[in-house]
This record gives structure tokens, C-alpha cells and sequence, in this order.
């Protein structure tokens, strides 16, 4: 069995006299891809901002490999190999897109702030370095053609894609991708399941998915976590989630007949 790369035990946070999130539990495994997923307001976002360092647990502990991860700034969290998407999209609007990929390479970057006024020959050759590994990322997500385009004038769909592979960039371990399908149409979704599953195989990433595209959520995950108010109602397999009676009453509300 492949090792835990990302660990909650316990996980909670409350807001005022609001509990929004409570014992959330979870491990994520090297090359596993897992879904999270509930109805609005069940918590989603919530945990993945407990995980990615935007929010500090007022309960519980959360690990990456076994650092304790507790309380530590994003920019911690990215460093130690995770990387995330947003449902409403954060790109740098104005900056062409293979820009918006090189943004996050810059830790990558070995040079000093000397090299940068005077440019030596190791200078542009890093530059070179970066953007050809740039380059390959945008081949990942069909967007090579675009790399000039400014990332305002990409479709909707392909600047989803373009938060993908500039989350990429960052060489994480964990990708966490919160409703990636949002807004897209049809076609858009199937190739954003081939995206996805090219990423898992061709670099080993593990990935924690919030979706609302339940049949994107059933072909693609391996297991599946479902919250409804803040709490873990159930756990499983696809199949197991699709005929489990707590997620049908979550999702479609209680049959009156049965009460």
C-alpha cells in the first residue's frame, strides 16, 4: 500500500458560535485521487482552506507526509508540496499565460538579485530552462497554441485549464482542485476528466477534488468523502456513495413517507 501523503485527524474550525466544520478525517494516499463532495454549505471549501493554510483548525491536526501542518501560512503549505485551485477563478488577468505559469516557478529560480540587473549567461539559460518546462506544462492542459494570449482573453473553460497547470508549476505533491468543471459545458468536462487523469499518471499527484458534476465525481474518483453541514455523513467507494441512503437524504431531502 502506497504511503499517506496527507493526513486529518479531527480537523474543526468554528466561526463565532458557528461549528463549520467538525471531525473531518481523511487520508490521501501517493497517486490517489479522492472526491469531496456534499451540497452547498456543507463545508467543502471550508476544509480545503483548513488544509492549504487560509484557515487555522480550532480543532484537530492535519499533516503532510509527518509534518504537522497546523497553523502554518499558505505559502508554507506550497513549499511542502501542496497546491490548490479556487472556484472562482485567480488568474493574473493581464499577463500572457505562459507569465501566469512562470509566476510560479519563481521560487525555482537560482539566481540573486545581481544576476537579474546583469544578466549573465546563467541568467537567460535558467530563463530558458523555466520556460521550456513551462511550455510542457501548457502541453499538459492543450493550452501550448495560447502561451502569448493575454489570460483575460481565454475562454472561461481555458482559463481553468490555465489554473491548472499554474498550479502544476509548483512541483507539488498534492493537488487540490475545488469544482474544476464549474461553468463548463460538456465537452469542456470530458476534457477536463482526461486532463485529470493524465496528471495523476504522468506525475504521480495525488489529487483531493470538490465537485458538483456528480458524473465526473463517479468515473474519476477511487474514493469518495461526503459532507452535509460540516460533518462526514459517508465514505467509500463510487458505488458504495451512490446508493447510500444518507447521501440521497442529503442531496435530495428526506422522503416524508419514511418519517
Amino acid at each position: 500500500m502506497s504511503d499517506v501523503i496527507l493526513r486529518a485527524e479531527h480537523l474543526g474550525i468554528s466561526f463565532g458560535g458557528l461549528k463549520a466544520v467538525n471531525d473531518f478525517n481523511l487520508e490521501l494516499r501517493e497517486g490517489e485521487l479522492v472526491g469531496l463532495i456534499g451540497p452547498n454549505g456543507a463545508g467543502k471549501t471550508t476544509v480545503f482552506n483548513l488544509l492549504t493554510g487560509v484557515y487555522k483548525p480550532t480543532e484537530g491536526d492535519y499533516y503532510i507526509g509527518e509534518t504537522k501542518m497546523n497553523g502554518k501560512p499558505a505559502h508554507a503549505m506550497v513549499e511542502a508540496g501542496v497546491a490548490r485551485t479556487f472556484q472562482n477563478i485567480r488568474l493574473f488577468s493581464n499577463m500572457t499565460v505562459i507569465e501566469n505559469v512562470l509566476v510560479a516557478r519563481d521560487r525555482k529560480f537560482g539566481y540573486k538579485l545581481f544576476s537579474a540587473f546583469t544578466h549573465p549567461k546563467s541568467f537567460w539559460k535558467q530563463e530558458a530552462q523555466e520556460k521550456e518546462r513551462a511550455m510542457e506544462l501548457l502541453k499538459v492542459v492543450g493550452l501550448e497554441d495560447k502561451a502569448d494570449t493575454v489570460a483575460a482573453n481565454l475562454p472561461y473553460g481555458q482559463q481553468r485549464k490555465l489554473e491548472i497547470a499554474r498550479a502544476l508549476a509548483t512541483d507539488m505533491k498534492v493537488l487540490m482542485l475545488d469544482e474544476p468543471a464549474a461553468g463548463m459545458n460538456p465537452t469542456e468536462t470530458a476534457e477536463l476528466l482526461e486532463i485529470i487523469n493524465l496528471i495523476r499518471d504522468r506525475f504521480g499527484i495525488s489529487i483531493l477534488l470538490i465537485e458538483h458534476d456528480m458524473s465526473l465525481v463517479m468515473k474519476i474518483c477511487e474514493r469518495i468523502t461526503v459532507l452535509d453541514y460540516g460533518n462526514i455523513i459517508a465514505s467509500g467507494s463510487p458505488e458504495e456513495i451512490a446508493h447510500n441512503k444518507y447521501v440521497i437524504e442529503a442531496y435530495l431531502g428526506k422522503d416524508d413517507e419514511e418519517e
